[in-house]
């Protein structure tokens, strides 16, 4: 029998395939293993999203959300799937959460690093 992390990896293999839904088959019998796992609950949305299904991808990002409040990366997914949903308003403002959690994380390496600019028009991501 496989462990968690041999589904993952088999997954991303597969995803870099653009096996997406395979892929999606591999991240779900990894997080059986290992329910919380965020980086595969998070590669299993992105995969969903490139499918087209921005719901199901939006509803597991929220999840990473969820686990890892402070997060960027995530809420740089969740403007995505956002976008591709059409919902540019709420992507703007998923962009804008990963823009300030970014500046709080360099602000702890320069506290004089200057605040994130605020929300410019957004272009529509493939």
């Amino acid at each position: 029998m496989a462990d968690a992390k041999s589904h993952y990896l088999q997954g991303l293999k597969l995803f870099g395939q653009s096996k997406f839904e395979e892929s999606i088959v591999e991240y779900r019998a990894a997080l059986e293993l290992q329910p919380d796992w965020v980086d595969v609950i998070h590669a299993m949305a992105t995969a969903q999203s490139k499918l087209g299904r921005q719901d199901e991808a939006i509803e597991n990002v929220q999840r990473v959300i969820k686990l890892t409040p402070t997060d960027a990366f995530a809420f740089t997914s969740l403007s995505i799937f956002l976008q591709r949903k059409g919902m540019i308003p709420e992507a703007e403002q998923a962009a804008a959460q990963a823009r300030m959690l970014s500046w709080k994380e360099e602000l702890k390496k320069n506290p004089k690093a200057p605040p994130p600019s605020g929300p410019g028009p957004m272009h529509v991501v493939q």
